[in-house]
């Protein structure tokens, strides 16, 4: 192996990428300017040919996903020992790609996460119900409906809990930013009967 060139930042690493065209590229994640994660979806665009492995110390399950998707073959932690990083760098430059088991199993487990989120989704009024502290007021819908929507975001979501629930939609990206997440209750207000 040969070390051919070295970044400071994600577009510098881009910027290499061309200009070098390494076999494999150890990409970090967190950097100046372009993060890894848009550093790996350039480069992939732009030369397919070059494989990319990260190598962290984030041991998140959300990197690793995002980093999984957005092209990389790998992903190591910087920990990790020399002989392990080598049969990476290899496996990656022969096409294949090859994780930790600790990496393993993160990804298997964001796999075993309910389907139901991105299948079903969530309907409009759920939405509102979920975002909405004072839903009855709000919505002008009774208690009972009330229930009858926070049982089926539930089931949906395959969550115990609002706060579950909120977490689960906002990860995502059924609610926007700035949704009701500190609530932990659901407040119930009864119409009135005027």
């Amino acid at each position: 192996m040969v070390l051919v060139g070295e970044a400071a930042d994600g577009a510098e690493a881009v910027q290499l990428a061309g200009a070098l065209l390494p076999d494999v590229v150890l990409m970090d994640l967190r950097m100046p300017n372009v993060d890894g994660i848009e550093a790996i979806r350039q480069i992939k665009a732009r030369y397919p040919a070059v494989e990319i492995v990260i190598l962290t110390t984030y041991d998140d399950d959300e990197y690793i996903v995002r980093g999984l998707r957005a092209g990389a073959r790998g992903y190591l932690l910087k920990d990790t020992g020399r002989q392990a990083l080598f049969e990476v760098i290899r496996a990656a430059a022969r096409g294949e790609s090859l994780l930790s088991p600790a990496g393993v199993q993160k990804v298997v487990a964001h796999l075993a996460e309910p389907e139901s989120v991105g299948v079903k989704g969530l309907s409009e009024r759920e939405r509102e119900v979920l975002a909405n502290k004072e839903i009855a007021t709000r919505l002008y819908i009774t208690e009972r409906t009330v229930k009858a929507h926070v049982s089926s975001i539930f089931n949906k979501l395959g969550v115990n809990s609002r706060t579950e629930a909120v977490a689960v939609a906002l990860r995502s990206g059924l609610l926007p930013d700035g949704a009701d997440e500190a609530d932990e209750h659901i407040g119930y207000t009864r119409r009135s009967s005027r």
